[in-house]
């Protein structure tokens, strides 16, 4: 487990979405979105859109999705899975959890692994 400290839970809001980079095991970083919804839980997911090189932590949170400003697909925040095309490629998600006031973010891991990726 290779957890990193994303950012304070405070510093994101109900129903909204910040842009943190968090380093990997290669020594780069990677862009990931914090999302907090509205009814407190927390995800982590790539900030990219698998459809284009859109960024998701300008986008809006409904419900438990995030939808892309750039073409409007929405993404399940919790398996990364888009609702409908343009977008088809799942983001990555990460697992999550709070400790204390932090919001602490594991990029090694991926919560929806799939079989090209294990």
């Amino acid at each position: 487990m290779t957890e990193h400290r994303a950012c304070a839970a405070s510093d994101v809001e109900g129903g909204s979405v910040i842009r943190v980079d968090l380093p990997l095991a290669d020594g780069t970083e990677a862009p990931v979105a914090i999302v907090r919804t509205d009814d407190g839980r927390y995800f982590a997911i790539d900030d990219t859109c698998s459809h284009g090189a859109v960024s998701l932590s300008e986008g809006e949170v409904v419900g438990h999705e995030i939808e892309c400003w750039g073409h409007g697909v929405r993404f399940d925040l919790a398996t990364g899975v888009p609702a409908s095309p343009p977008a088809t490629t799942p983001i990555r998600t990460y697992p999550t959890r709070i400790d204390g006031g932090d919001v602490l973010v594991d990029v090694g891991a991926s919560a929806n692994l799939t079989k090209e990726d294990a």
